[in-house]
């Protein structure tokens, strides 16, 4: 053999690698047709990668573009097929009435390596996700989610961000870190009992690591994880993701050893001090899932949705409040005659501010901040519109087509209130409007979320007229896409305005 290995020159062996790689490509695309035969129409994949470049060259225009191909699309996600719902109808369909066989999450290898496959947003559909999401929603409204204690919060923050925000009042500068600080904190003051401030520098830190982690896990590193994960063992902007990561749990663990030095079995005073007795309570339970690794996950899925969403939302709303000055007119005056300048507003205020209320709404559809859905999978094999979808097929709702279905809006294109409002001027919400998703996997903090936004920019809009710094370039509308879809970074200009005006 090794004679035979010896007379072979290098055109030899590069003829032999040549002709295995065609074979290699011409399987690839017999497979794909193969699958296509059997799978709702979609853009034609690449051999390998599938339709990932399409995605990376111009994401929203091609997930706008995915209705074209009928009520299901299929995609493809490396050599893994996809499908994408495009009518909220399909929807409900599928997510709703067939709730136990699309409610699953697919083991992605790039949070599969941050999380060890804990917690709970993208944990497997089973016991342990089941037992978690449960805790966690008891915890979350015992600590008051949905209830006057929350909202009291919230209010008390919007007094601290306020004088935040004008504190360069007349210059440009970039919102991002004061919001999201403050939305932060909302969380924080449920999860760890405290808030921070907005200078306090190591929570800066972790809040900008968050930022980070969040845009780079969809972008084009995390993409070339999730097809080739064995790169996790090599140098590369992936291991900034993990080091992140680990920082986020350090920084959670620390939290969790001054909790348990501290702790009243009498008096749980916040999340980790309920889940810390969860764990002693069910120490017996053979079946039980609570121990600190899920702890910190949970607490870590907490502390990433309880804050990069509703900031990210908010951000869009300022830039949308600045492009229609006479939607953040007409809001303030709606505010200033229901509230005047000091009475912070409150969820009761909700009936007599419509217009505000439709606003809000109308950021959160416009700014469409997952543009396709949180990912789901299969369970078990199910059947669609005639179509046969194998168990462990990855399945999307594709919200930028429920956001801009002709067919529910009135001005589907556009950024309007208008949207939201009937003939009488009163708020209606459209049955295509499904920010938090929907069946089981529906947004944990759909509730808080709601009540930070409505609260947070109509104090904000009580108070501040917004402005686009002079010369300034507006950002692309598109966005950066990735685990949300958020605004490039911008400037902005803050006036305060009072009783005076």
């Amino acid at each position: 053999m090794w004679t035979i290995l010896t007379k072979l020159d290098l055109a030899s062996v590069g003829l032999a690698l040549s002709l295995g790689f065609i074979f290699v490509v011409l399987f690839e695309i017999l497979r794909i047709n193969y699958y296509r035969g059997k799978t709702p129409p979609g853009p034609r994949p690449l051999p390998f990668v599938g339709t990932i470049p399409y995605f990376l060259k111009n994401p929203m225009e091609f997930i706008r573009s995915l209705p074209q191909y009928g009520e299901m699309t299929t995609v493809y996600l490396g050599r893994k097929p996809a499908i994408l719902l495009n009518t909220v109808e399909l929807a409900k369909e599928a997510l709703v009435q067939n709730a136990s066989s699309f409610s699953g999450r697919p083991a992605l290898p790039l949070l599969m390596w941050l999380t060890d496959g804990y917690g709970i947003v993208m944990a497997t559909y089973g016991h342990s996700w089941r037992q978690q999401r449960r805790f966690a929603l008891h915890t979350l409204r015992n600590f008051g989610l949905g209830k006057k204690s929350v909202e009291e919060r919230v209010t008390e923050e919007s007094s601290y961000l306020v004088p935040e925000m004008l504190k360069v009042e007349g210059k440009p500068f970039d919102p991002h870190h004061a919001i999201q600080n403050a939305v932060s904190n909302i969380i924080c003051s449920i999860v760890f009992g405290d808030r921070f401030d907005y200078d306090d520098k190591r929570f800066a830190y972790l809040l900008e690591i968050i930022k980070e982690n969040v845009i780079q896990s969809g972008s084009f590193i995390g993409q070339v994880f999730n097809l080739l994960p064995i790169i996790k063992h090599f140098p590369g902007p992936h291991q900034k993701l993990y080091q992140n990561a680990v920082e986020l749990k350090a920084f959670i663990r620390d939290a969790v050893k001054t909790h348990r030095e501290t702790l009243d079995p009498d008096s749980p005073r916040d999340f980790i001090d309920a889940y810390l007795l969860e764990i002693e309570k069910q120490k017996s339970n053979e079946d039980s899932t609570f121990h600190e690794d899920n702890m910190i996950m949970s607490v870590s899925d907490l502390f990433f949705a309880g804050t990069d969403t509703t900031t990210t939302t908010i951000r869009w709303g300022l830039i949308f409040l600045i492009q229609n000055p006479d939607v953040q007119e007409r809001c303030h005056e709606e505010i200033v005659q229901v509230l005047g300048y000091d009475r912070l507003p409150s969820m009761d205020d909700l009936d007599k501010l419509p217009y505000t209320y439709a606003t809000v709404h109308e950021i959160q559809r416009c700014g469409n901040i997952v543009p396709s859905g949180v990912i789901h999978e299969t369970t078990q094999p199910a059947q669609l519109r005639g179509y046969d979808i194998p168990k462990g097929s990855a399945v999307l709702a594709n919200l930028t087509a429920f956001f801009t279905d002709k067919e529910h809006w009135k001005y589907p294109d556009t950024f309007n209130p208008e949207n939201f409002l009937d003939d009488n001027g009163h708020f209606l919400k459209p049955e295509s409007f499904l920010p938090f998703s929907l069946g089981p996997r529906v947004c944990l903090g759909e509730s808080l979320a709601k009540m930070e936004l409505f609260l947070f920019i109509t104090s904000l809009l009580q108070r501040i007229r917004f402005s686009w710094p002079p010369g300034a370039k507006w950002p692309d509308m598109n966005g950066i896409v990735s685990l949300v879809r958020s605004p490039e970074p911008f400037d902005i200009i803050c006036h305060s305005r009072g009783s005076k005006e």
